[in-house]
């Protein structure tokens, strides 16, 4: 009997073991976890107490005047603020962990009174424990990669901000060195312009001289073997009938040669049969003193050789310029998509007015024939017209499908023709904004011109090396005049009888519009043109012709062929020069955001 009590008592106390073996083991490691979890939140509780005392020690040290870095305060609270914001979380996983295990606890109840009925349930659960394990451990790895990369992050931008304050620091010392260079440049440059300016005006005048002295000697040399060629000329008309350089307005080239051959000026008239070499050096230095003065053009107009004005006339590179017809007014177009006006006449280095309304860089400016209206094209497919009074947008004419390169009034006031890089041409009727006509050119328009006032012909120039002539009044298209490559920029003079035309081989082309052909070539070996829309211009004479190169100069050529001179001033590429209406000044613009204005005096 007691036995069987012994077995049955250990078969109880077994199957005892056995059930709390299954129902402890499924929960043990969610105790462990749940243990840890435990310590490591009074852990951060003392460290986050240690931190409290380090910052408030810090902050009673700064308050009292200590000398405590406030990089390193700001990087404790950034720290003490990351270490509560992770106790916040663990916190609230701990919460969450808690309200699990009590779930897990009433469901062990409910399993111990219907363990047989809920194995399935049970089997369930574990599922559903297993699948939030891995989602814990999938948590806590994007954390820990999270917690890297914000440090990695703030390593970086600390960096980053060091190296910009150091970079800002270069870049002011560099910007204060270049300034100060600048000036000193500028100062030098001066000097230099003065000095030479004082020298030329010296041997100019001492040439001047000796050319006046060499002709009165030839005048008045006495009967010799060779008297009989030269005629007699009195000395009191002498001046009269050829003026010396500098002291009448009328002395040109074609007076002096006349006098020359009156006078039968050359070696071979002044060299006696007895071969007087005083008769032949004073025609060889009259010979140089008249090779000078042509190629210096003092022998007609004077060229614009000193620097009136300059200034940075826009933000980026300087596309166009033009001279007021009625006031010494220029106006610039630039790629900082503005036309701003500037009066020469005051000498002032700002704007009297800048004129927006483009969306794009400007590539042309032109005035009407009062000087009231300003006329502008865009790269944002349109023109404008601004008046130059109250400087207030006037029309905005869009409706071609390329960049408008440039425009001219016709008809004034009423019509405008615009051309452009869709290979039209476009007249305008500016009463009613709208296009009233289109030529289709079939190459893309450069520039173009209009023969008078009534605009009765166009004409244009094509990137397809063509310049054609449109007659509005006929809607006929004259014969084209190919030229050897694309076409840059057309030029008319006064009287509408002469057409300049810089072309991309690093040539200008004189033609005469009657004949329609080409009568003359401008170039020379350092001449380069400077880009496809590099414009070229007559002076008011229509005596010569200036343009600017890709090497910064302006070359000024006589009509006649011979190059006078030479202009520098610019360090980069020249785009585009206008001389004045009214005066013998020039203006330049190009890729150096500058203008300059030249004037003879």
């Amino acid at each position: 009997m007691s036995t069987e009590e012994c077995v049955w008592r250990e078969h109880v106390v077994q199957r005892l073991r056995e059930r709390d073996r299954k129902e402890c083991e499924n929960f043990k490691e969610i105790i462990v976890q749940n243990n840890r979890l435990i310590d490591h939140v009074a852990q951060l509780k003392s460290d986050n107490l240690k931190l409290s005392v380090e910052n408030e020690q810090l902050r009673n040290a700064v308050s009292t005047g200590g000398s405590g870095s406030n990089v390193a305060i700001a990087t404790l609270e950034k720290k003490l603020l990351a270490q509560q914001e992770e106790l916040t979380d663990l916190h609230k996983r701990k919460g969450e962990n808690s309200q699990m295990i009590v779930d897990l606890n009433v469901k062990v109840e409910q399993q111990k009174k219907l363990l047989a009925e809920k194995e399935r349930s049970f089997n369930e659960q574990q599922t559903v424990n297993n699948r939030l394990r891995a989602e814990v451990q999938l948590l806590n790895s994007s954390l820990e990669e999270l917690k890297k990369l914000n440090t990695t992050l703030l390593d970086e931008h600390t960096a980053l901000q060091l190296a910009f304050s150091s970079l800002e620091d270069k870049m002011r010392s560099v910007q204060d060195e270049n300034r100060c260079l600048l000036e000193r440049l500028m100062r030098y440059k001066s000097k230099d312009a003065d000095k030479l300016n004082e020298e030329n005006e010296s041997i100019i005048r001492k040439r001047s001289a000796k050319l006046k002295r060499d002709l009165e000697d030839a005048v008045r040399e006495p009967n010799s073997p060779n008297s009989q060629t030269v005629p007699a000329i009195p000395h009191s008309n002498s001046a009269a009938q050829f003026p010396i350089a500098g002291s009448d307005d009328d002395f040109d080239e074609a007076s002096l040669n006349d006098a020359m051959d009156a006078l039968k000026f050359n070696g071979e008239d002044f060299r006696n049969p007895a071969g007087d070499a005083r008769c032949d050096d004073a025609a060889r230095n009259s010979a140089q003193s008249i090779d000078t003065l042509k190629a210096a053009g003092y022998l007609g107009q004077p060229n614009p050789t000193k620097i009136l004005m300059k200034f940075e006339a826009h933000e980026n590179e300087s596309h166009a310029v033009r001279w007021s017809p009625v006031e010494r007014l220029v106006a610039t177009g630039g790629a900082d998509r503005k036309v701003k006006l500037w009066d020469i006449g005051k000498g002032g280095t700002e704007p009297r007015a800048v004129l927006s309304g483009s969306s794009a860089g400007i590539n042309s400016v032109d005035f009407d024939s009062t000087g009231a209206y300003i006329l502008g094209t865009s790269n944002d497919y349109g023109a404008r017209v601004w008046s130059v009074m109250d400087c207030r947008l006037r029309q905005t004419l869009t409706g071609h499908s390329g960049k408008v390169m440039a425009a001219k009034y016709v008809q004034e006031p009423n019509k405008v023709v615009t051309g452009s890089h869709d290979r039209t041409l476009k007249i305008w009727d500016l009463r009613s904004i709208a296009c009233i006509e289109t030529k289709f050119a079939g190459s893309s328009c450069n520039d173009l011109c209009t023969t008078d006032s009534l605009g009765s012909t166009i004409i244009s120039g094509h990137y397809d090396k063509k310049i054609r002539f449109w007659d509005i009044r006929t809607e006929k298209q004259a014969d084209d005049v190919l030229m050897p490559a694309k076409i840059t920029s057309l030029d008319l003079s006064k009287d509408c009888n002469y057409l300049i035309c810089s072309v991309r081989d690093d040539t200008i082309k004189l033609l005469d519009l009657r004949k329609n052909q080409v009568i003359s070539t401008f170039a020379n070996e350092h001449f380069k043109v400077s880009c496809d829309f590099a414009r070229a211009s007559f002076n008011s004479g229509a005596t010569k012709i200036a343009c600017g190169s890709a090497d910064g100069a302006i070359y000024i050529w006589n009509v006649n062929g011979f190059l006078e001179t030479t202009l520098k001033g610019h360090s980069t590429a020249v785009n585009a020069v206008s001389w004045s209406p009214n005066s013998n000044a020039l203006a330049s613009v190009g890729k150096s955001k500058r203008c300059i204005i030249y004037s003879d005096s």
